[in-house]
């Protein structure tokens, strides 16, 4: 027992250490990639890193809240706060409510304040699903009583997603959920039958709207539009080509003189590319690799099916939107709008990931004490 949680400790400090590590060349990034377009627009080149340094401020008091919260209450609040971030992530597709960017309306305006309650909504889906599969374990053969109700809360989720629209989360947050039942024993047939389902319903997704066959068809070919539709991969492009083996230098990136759009958002990854090379992204994906060797590795050591499939949900939910984002800025995916987890501005989305950690130190020190 001791042996045991000697090595869930030192997974735990190893787990930390890489998402401070991922955080910290997050703020060094975001003012390397806004700077120039801060000081151009806002005029205060440092406008974003300091927003976003509130973001991490506001994550750490939730990772001390979530922290020390007992685990028995955060379950039997589970269902109240899905529902209650579902609620405030619906409200974006009222006028009244919503912030249009870029063509999505995926932020809402509370009093004047600004946020994405898609984020709170993703975080609070998993808690509630790791909730349901601890309490349906026994069940989730039974397509009535196990995952049928699972399912229709994830439909029922994707939906409002789908309305904003925000295309990405909705898979990532998909392929997720459906990789918690499979490690949760779901019957082989039901997973079979719901795959069967899910590419002529993802086709058709396509085919509803034009814009995301046009994304699909710039993807396979960007050169045929390279002033329009084709210029922002492009420009991703000759970012990270630029970049060659050891990067131009931190700060002295091309592509961020408004050549590259949302250099500091979902592609910021170009312009860590362009900046620190080969070598610097090989590290960036390095860290991303080990922070899903470190997270699994902490999840199979956990007792409790709630702490489990909580830390399972985050990790691997973090670790698709990272393959996702960095296949986009390569060229290697069509667009969406998911940013770089820990790395990407974003204050929303900071806050709820840190919160997570939060709520995984949480199921860590339980587990311990139970050994």
């Amino acid at each position: 027992m001791l042996a045991i949680k000697r090595q869930l400790t030192a997974d735990l400090r190893a787990f930390l250490l890489i998402i401070a590590t991922l955080v910290t060349i997050g703020f060094i990034f975001i003012y390397s990639a806004s700077s120039v377009y801060a000081l151009e627009k806002l005029g205060n080149s440092s406008y974003y890193v300091k927003k976003q340094l509130w973001g991490l401020l506001l994550g750490l008091i939730g990772l001390i809240v979530a922290r020390a919260v007992p685990l028995p209450f955060i379950k039997k609040a589970s269902p109240y706060l899905f529902f209650g971030s579902f609620i405030l992530t619906a409200l974006t597709l009222l006028p009244g409510f919503s912030v249009h960017i870029h063509g999505s309306s995926r932020w809402l305006n509370l009093m004047g304040i600004v946020f994405q309650p898609s984020d709170m909504l993703k975080m609070t889906f998993l808690i509630y699903i790791a909730f349901l599969i601890e309490k349906k374990e026994l069940r989730l053969s039974s397509h009535k009583s196990g995952f049928i109700p699972i399912l229709a809360l994830l439909g029922l989720v994707c939906l409002v997603l789908l309305k904003q629209p925000d295309f990405g989360l909705t898979v990532t947050l998909a392929v997720t959920t459906l990789s918690l039942l499979f490690i949760a024993n779901m019957s082989m047939r039901y997973l079979l039958f719901l795959a069967a389902g899910i590419l002529p319903v993802a086709m058709a997704l396509v085919f509803y709207k034009p814009y995301r066959l046009h994304r699909i068809l710039t993807f396979l070919n960007p050169w045929a539009d390279p002033q329009g539709a084709g210029f922002q991969i492009i420009q991703s492009l000759i970012a990270i080509g630029s970049g060659s083996l050891g990067g131009l230098g931190i700060t002295h990136s091309q592509q961020k003189f408004f050549y590259l759009p949302m250099q500091h958002t979902d592609f910021i990854f170009s312009i860590i590319a362009e900046e620190t090379g080969f070598f610097g992204t090989f590290l960036l994906i390095s860290l991303f690799v080990l922070f899903l060797y470190k997270g699994l590795r902490i999840a199979w050591q956990l007792p409790e099916i709630f702490s489990l499939f909580v830390t399972l949900g985050f990790v691997i939910l973090t670790s698709l939107q990272a393959i996702i984002n960095i296949a986009v800025a390569s060229g290697l995916a069509p667009t969406k709008g998911i940013g770089l987890p820990f790395i990407s501005y974003g204050n929303t989305g900071l806050v709820c990931n840190i919160c997570m950690v939060g709520l995984i130190i949480n199921c860590v020190s339980q587990a311990k004490n139970s050994f």
